[in-house]
């Protein structure tokens, strides 16, 4: 009997497949190939897919230092553009604010026989297109001033004489208003004005009635404009034609240097001012932005 050693032996017998069956199919198939076409190979006992290893390096200080920087750069870049637009979100705000105002207080002149509603300096507290100083601690932050106002029963919301970019506070209150009317309307008060004109008469037009306006030209005449904070008192906006006085009322720059204004005809504008507008400094009366403010503000 010959012996052969187990390797052989081994190396002799065919490996065992298993298989599963078909259907119709009821047996093995031990390395023949009689039934081959009865069966499959088992997915059950395919050998495991052996897995490569898996890089989870982290990231390097260098690395973590490019992003921040980057970040920092990006963040440079649109903050400013961010701030620019919220402003003008503001601004058109406020130009909504000073439209709405100008047609009511054309409403108000066609329900009073074209009279012009009440803009006296020197009845404040009494018959006005609104009531109210801003340098009075207690008024300037009192609604019930603006709700007492001539125009109020038309223009019905207080946020409508606010300009959103308006932070000037009062006793750590914000101010209720923000915006002034032109003194040379709603009263005769500055024909006979003095401050500066050595007592002579102004040779310059004042309005109370709309068709005095409708001759001099509705869509020149500006009405209502959003004052400086450093400035404002009574709802009565001073320009002194003879140059007397340049901004002694001054305009606001809280628009990105500029400010915005109504006309008689309702539409707004948006006046860019050159110089910086300092209440505590005069003015020369060629300024330009002076000139320009004079230029709609009455006619001789």
């Amino acid at each position: 009997m010959l012996l052969l050693p187990s390797n052989q032996i081994e190396n002799l017998i065919p490996p065992r497949v298993y298989r599963s069956a078909l259907p119709g199919c009821s047996k093995f198939d031990v390395g023949g190939a009689s039934d081959v076409g009865c069966f499959q190979k088992s997915s059950r006992f395919r050998p495991p897919v052996a897995h490569r290893g898996i890089d989870r390096r982290g990231f390097t200080l260098v690395e973590l230092l490019i992003v921040v920087a980057i970040i920092a750069i990006l963040a440079a870049l649109l903050l400013p553009v961010l701030s620019t637009a919220k402003s003008k979100g503001k601004q058109a705000s406020c130009v909504n604010n000073l439209r709405q105002l100008a047609m009511c207080w054309r409403m108000y002149s066609a329900d009073n026989n074209e009279k012009l509603v009440e803009n006296d300096p020197m009845q404040p507290e009494n018959s006005n297109w609104v009531l109210g100083s801003m340098k009075s601690a207690f008024q300037s932050t009192n609604e019930l001033y603006i709700r007492q106002g001539l125009l109020f029963p038309y223009a019905s919301q207080t946020s409508l004489y606010h300009c959103p970019m308006d932070y000037s506070q009062s006793g750590n209150r914000p101010r209720v208003r923000s915006y002034s009317m032109n003194g040379w309307m709603g009263s005769r008060f500055m024909e006979s004005y003095a401050g500066g004109m050595g007592g002579r008469p102004s040779k310059f037009r004042t309005f109370v009635k709309e068709n005095e306006i409708a001759v001099a030209g509705s869509s020149t005449l500006w009405v209502m404009m959003d004052e400086s904070e450093l400035t404002i008192d009574d709802g009565w906006f001073l320009v002194t034609m003879d140059d007397s006085r340049p901004f002694a009322s001054a305009p606001a720059t809280r628009h990105r240097k500029g400010y915005v204004l109504n006309f008689a005809d309702s539409h707004v504008d948006y006046y860019k001012m050159r110089d910086t507008v300092d209440p505590q400094l005069s003015y020369p009366a060629l300024s330009p932005d002076w000139v320009r403010l004079k230029q709609v503000t009455t006619i001789q």
